[in-house]
């Protein structure tokens, strides 16, 4: 099957690029203690814009399925095509498919949802090492700050779909599962896919934490692990089936200009 790549997508709202290094001046220094008062509040306006910019650049979407996973994966490993098919899976359903917009499984599952016509999306990180939205996004927005990023990810979700992947990935699942946990959000699927990949972490979950009682052996319940497409697809659908599919014509966000 040929790939014509098409052009980049379109940022939302771009803000200044950053590739300082951790050394630069400008890079924030987190440990330095508290700064002045002024300097204090600047940052949270800072924060409060970023929160507002995202509001407004994914308020007309939805619903979303989140597909979370490695950039480090190529196209030609076993994981990037699962996710290319849990992609096409997803925007078959009439679901927009949201990832982090980088390379690897975000790249597999926003190229899934090209393939059959869906909707692609990514909430894009700025990182010294900067980080190259993947070319099969219809539009991404671009955030400074990781946990705005993950609100934004979680507020305008309906499921989350967890493929192998790092820190990062492990980051956005146990944050997923901690909000389910404690009843910060519910009707939520989380699904784990890639069962040999994710054993390991099942055996600790279940060995170690559940045994010594830090976790109840219900809050494994949270998590559905498979391999397949079709039983994730099954674990997503009751969840948006019953939210009304809005157009994307009628979206600021994915409206051609």
């Amino acid at each position: 099957m040929s790939d014509d790549r098409e052009p980049p997508p379109r940022p939302v709202d771009q803000p200044a690029q950053w590739h300082h290094g951790p050394g630069h001046p400008d890079v924030p220094l987190f440990l330095e203690g508290p700064r002045s008062r002024l300097a204090e509040f600047s940052r949270v306006l800072r924060i409060a814009t970023e929160f507002i910019r995202g509001f407004r650049a994914l308020h007309f979407i939805g619903p979303c399925v989140t597909v979370f996973g490695s950039a480090r994966f190529p196209e030609e490993h076993a994981y990037y095509r699962l996710a290319r098919s849990l992609g096409q899976a997803i925007g078959s359903a009439g679901l927009t498919v949201m990832t982090g917009g980088g390379p690897g499984i975000m790249e597999a599952a926003n190229r899934g949802a090209r393939d059959v016509g869906g909707t692609s999306l990514g909430c894009n990180i700025q990182l010294p090492a900067e980080q190259v939205p993947n070319p099969y996004l219809d539009r991404f927005v671009t955030f400074r700050y990781f946990f705005i990023r993950k609100v934004m990810l979680v507020k305008y979700s309906r499921a989350f779909v967890v493929m192998p992947g790092g820190f990062g990935t492990l980051d956005e699942l146990f944050e997923a599962v901690t909000l389910v946990q404690t009843h910060k959000i519910s009707g939520f699927p989380i699904v784990l896919m890639g069962t040999d990949y994710w054993k390991p972490l099942l055996d600790f979950l279940r060995g170690t934490l559940a045994h010594n009682g830090t976790i109840d052996r219900g809050d494994l319940e949270i998590l559905t692990v498979t391999d397949s497409v079709e039983e994730a697809m099954e674990a997503i659908q009751p969840t948006t089936s019953a939210i009304p599919l809005r157009s994307p014509r009628k979206s600021k966000l994915l409206r051609e200009r």
